[in-house]
């Protein structure tokens, strides 16, 4: 087993690469817990911000797990989608024991594994003490940043109605939950947060012992072998492109969300040709924010989230809308889908915008304005 043969021979010129390589890794586990198992891979040794808070703003973004578990995503432009949430007693949401993410450390700890049996067959001590270094550094720092996902739970017993939550998409879609209070708390309301295991203190004592390993692993390494250093090289290579091809995949496959059970709510348009999926395609905003309403049996959210422009036309639209639903609500039951109201958004809304700018006209004639 051969060390340095002398002080002379002592090489440092990888230092600064391979630093840049090791802190440089994929942003892929910001947000879910780092492994334990011995790896070249998942060697950052510095906490996240995101982490303390997965999203901070609950009024004008999802929060992270009600993304996942709605794969918003998928909605087309202008298409409506209801969804029924319950909460199951059952496990809390957590990081899935099985998935993309520790496919990635059992990938790496395999090439730890391969990186100790090369350094062994080739006699290179130095290299040794590089694979022991930097791959007990994995663990070193998944224990100092092990976190539990918290999401935050209704304390009042009192009871409480329905709590319909709508979602408006960027691009003019929208999702209506059906769900009780406990659920539009811990989903929609609150943001999440990490709970972490470790203090401040000694998260900052691990992580000034991690350093100090991952700089003396880079020392190591720099003092290895050629063969071994290639294999370092290879094994560098292949797990980055697997860190970017699990970056790629839905990150839905990484967390168990089986608490939560999600059911598609179908429906009817009401129209003479009735027969459509849950996911209505529309080509209009003004179709698709008349099925949101009629969906969640009012119209007061769109006053509040300043969905519908800001004009008479519109609030005498609006106004009409409610009193539809009011006449003929749309209930949820077992004998089949939903119908929605009978009644056409877009031919109301042409109507009220001609009676708005006949109103004008003729409170501009009767002015008597001189310009005229």
């Amino acid at each position: 087993m051969q060390f340095l043969r002398d002080y002379e021979s002592l090489q440092l010129d990888i230092v600064g690469l391979l630093s840049s390589v090791l802190q440089g890794r994929n942003a892929l586990n910001q947000q879910l817990p780092k492994s334990l198992v011995p790896t070249l891979a998942d060697n950052e040794t510095v906490r996240h911000s995101s982490c303390s808070r997965i999203r901070a703003d609950r009024s004008t973004d999802v929060n992270y797990i009600a993304h996942l578990l709605h794969e918003g995503e998928s909605l087309e432009r202008y298409s409506v989608r209801c969804e029924r949430i319950k909460k199951i007693k059952a496990p809390e949401v957590k990081a899935k024991s099985l998935g993309p993410t520790t496919l990635l450390a059992l990938l790496g700890f395999a090439m730890s594994c391969a990186l100790l049996a090369l350094s062994i067959h080739e006699g290179d001590g130095m290299a040794l003490l590089a694979t022991i270094l930097l791959s007990s550094l994995s663990t070193l720092v998944g224990i100092g940043s092990q976190w539990r996902l918290v999401l935050p739970e209704r304390t009042a017993t009192r009871n409480v109605p329905c709590s319909d939550v709508v979602i408006v998409y960027p691009h003019g879609a929208f999702l209506v939950i059906k769900c009780d209070e406990e659920v539009a708390r811990s989903l929609y309301w609150a943001p999440e947060e990490c709970q972490y295991y470790r203090s401040t203190r000694s998260y900052r004592l691990i992580s000034l012992i991690g350093t100090l390993i991952l700089m003396f692993g880079v020392i190591c390494l720099g003092n290895a072998g050629l063969n071994v250093q290639l294999g370092f090289a290879a094994s560098y290579i292949i797990l980055n492109a697997a860190y970017w091809t699990v970056a790629a995949l839905p990150q839905r496959w990484n967390w168990d969300l089986s608490c939560y059970k999600r059911t598609i709510e179908q429906y009817q348009d009401g129209e003479e040709n009735s027969d459509v999926p849950s996911v209505e395609k529309k080509r209009t905003y003004t179709s698709a924010l008349w099925r949101a309403i009629a969906l969640s049996g009012t119209g007061k959210w769109v006053r509040v989230a300043g969905t519908a422009p800001v004009s008479d036309a519109w609030n005498m639209w609006l106004q009409r809308a409610e009193e539809v639903i009011k006449e003929q609500p749309c209930k949820f039951d077992d004998r089949g889908p939903c119908t929605l109201p009978r009644w056409d958004p877009e031919k109301y809304l042409d109507y009220v915008h001609a009676k708005v700018q006949e109103a004008d006209m003729n409170n501009f004639q009767s002015s008597g304005d001189p310009m005229v």
